[in-house]
């Protein structure tokens, strides 16, 4: 496995708010919250972008959302909420393992950033 936070976090290296961990994923607490609600989900295999996702992906990435559907649920944000994929250090990915932002409990506007 890549050597990033969030590879320390799903090996439990690193103590997080875990919401949810299955065989796929785990989904924690942003530790520098933009919303009143904001998790993170995070994939087991280490993918470090989305364009490098592959077709065998698919399943990964299905799985993933809807984990954020049920997240979105249980944190009472289901009515409203925004998932954010940064996507190369130019769009303001810090960290190279695939992650989706989940992000809810205020208005937001467009276009972001």
């Amino acid at each position: 496995m890549s050597d990033t936070i969030f590879s320390r976090i799903i090996s439990k290296e690193i103590p997080a708010d875990i919401i949810h961990e299955d065989e796929f994923c785990v989904a924690f607490r942003d530790a520098n919250p933009q919303a009143p609600v904001h998790f993170l989900v995070v994939p087991r295999k280490p993918v470090p972008r989305l364009q490098d996702l592959t077709p065998e992906d698919a399943p990964l990435i299905g799985h993933i959302h809807m984990v954020i559907v049920k997240l979105a649920q249980q944190e009472e944000i289901a009515g409203a909420y925004r998932v954010v994929v940064n996507s190369g250090a130019e769009a303001g990915q810090s960290v190279f393992h695939l992650h989706f932002h989940v992000l809810g409990g205020r208005p937001f506007a467009w276009p972001p950033g």
